[in-house]
C-alpha cells in the first residue's frame, strides 16, 4: 500500500517548530539558508505528491482520458482511501497552481512598480534618495541594484544611523535576500504548513542584514537604535515588496539582539536547541524526499503495468 504517497503531505508540520527555534537560535544567516531550502524541498516534494494523487483521482472519473487500466481495482486498493482524497487532490492542486501563478506575478508587479519610482533617477550613485515626506527605505535590485530611501526616513536619523541604514541595506543586495523571500512565499503558497517558515525568513533576512552592518560599522548599538527609530517613524509596510529596513513585524525582537552578544556563526551544537532544530529540518526533509521518490516510483510502475499494450 502506498500509504508514503501522503507523508509528505503531512511533514510540513515539522516546518511549525523547526522555524522558530532557527530563527531564535541559529546564526540569522544560517537559519535563512536552512528555512529556505527546507520549505523549497517540503514544498516540491508535497506538491510532486499532490499530482499523483490527482493523476490517480482524475482516472477514477467517468469519461476521462486517462487509460482505462488506471482506474482498476489493483491502482485503487494501492493507495488508502484514493477514492476520496484522489478527487479533493484535484480542485487542491489547481488552487496551488492559480495561488503561485497569481503570487508571482503580484511580486513581478510590484517590483515594476519600485523600478518606475525610481526611472526619472539617473542611477550614477548606490544610492537614490526620493523626495517624499513618507519615511521609507528598501532594497531594490536592478540593474543595476539601488538602495532607495525617502528624505522623510533621512530626517529622523542622524548620520551614524543614516550609514547604518545604507550598511542595512547594502547587506540585503549582497545576500541576495528577495530570493529567499521569494522562495518561501511560493513553497507558502504551495503548501500552508510552510507559512510559518515564510514569517521566519521574512525575520531573519533583516537580523541577517543587521548583523552584517553591524560588523561593517563595528558598532551594535547605533544599528539597534537605527531599526528602532526607523521603525517609529515608518509606522507601517514599505510602499513595495522589498527587503527593507523599517519592515512591520518584530522590530523589538531585532533591537533586543542587537543590544545582546554577536551570534555564533558555528555549526550548533547536536543537543542545543538550535541543533534540535537543525535534527528536525533535516529528518523531515530527508523523510519527504524518500517518501516522495518511492511513491512516485512505485506508482509510475503500478500504472505502467496497468496500462494496456
Amino acid at each position: 500500500m502506498l500509504v508514503v504517497l501522503y507523508l509528505p503531505l503531512l511533514l510540513p508540520l515539522t516546518a511549525i517548530p523547526v522555524a522558530r527555534l532557527a530563527s531564535d537560535h541559529l546564526h540569522p544567516r544560517t537559519a535563512t539558508r536552512l528555512l529556505t531550502v527546507v520549505s523549497v524541498v517540503l514544498a516540491v516534494c508535497s506538491t510532486v505528491c499532490l499530482a499523483l494523487l490527482v493523476v490517480v483521482g482524475t482516472a477514477q472519473l467517468p469519461g476521462n482520458p486517462l487509460p482505462d487500466g488506471w482506474s482498476d481495482p489493483e491502482v485503487r486498493d494501492a493507495i488508502p482511501h484514493v477514492s476520496l482524497f484522489g478527487i479533493l487532490a484535484i480542485p487542491a492542486f489547481l488552487t496551488i497552481l492559480v495561488s503561485v501563478v497569481i503570487t508571482h506575478l503580484r511580486g513581478r508587479a510590484e517590483h515594476r512598480l519600485a523600478l518606475n519610482a525610481v526611472a526619472g533617477v539617473p542611477a550614477t550613485t548606490e544610492l537614490t534618495v526620493l523626495p517624499d515626506a513618507t519615511p521609507y527605505a528598501y532594497a531594490l535590485r536592478g540593474p543595476p541594484d539601488r538602495i532607495v530611501v525617502s528624505t522623510g526616513m533621512l530626517i529622523p536619523l542622524n548620520d551614524e544611523e543614516r550609514r547604518a541604514l545604507i550598511a542595512h541595506e547594502r547587506a540585503h543586495l549582497r545576500g541576495r535576500h528577495h530570493l529567499a523571500l521569494a522562495a518561501t512565499r511560493l513553497a507558502a503558497c504551495a503548501h500552508p504548513l510552510l507559512q510559518p517558515i515564510h514569517t521566519s525568513v521574512a525575520y531573519t533576512v533583516e537580523r541577517w542584514a543587521d548583523e552584517d552592518a553591524a560588523e561593517a560599522l563595528g558598532d551594535r548599538r547605533t544599528i539597534a537604535r537605527a531599526v528602532g527609530k526607523a521603525a517609529l517613524a515608518a509606522k507601517g509596510r514599505p510602499p513595495f515588496v522589498a527587503p527593507a529596513f523599517a519592515a512591520p513585524g518584530p522590530v523589538p525582537r531585532r533591537v533586543a539582539a542587537l543590544l545582546g552578544p554577536a551570534p555564533l556563526a558555528a555549526w550548533p551544537k547536536p543537543r542545543s536547541r538550535a541543533g534540535v532544530a537543525a535534527l528536525v529540518a533535516a529528518t523531515g526533509t530527508t523523510m519527504s524526499v524518500l517518501s516522495a521518490v518511492n511513491a512516485g516510483i512505485a506508482l509510475v510502475l503500478l500504472l505502467i503495468a496497468a496500462t494496456p499494450l
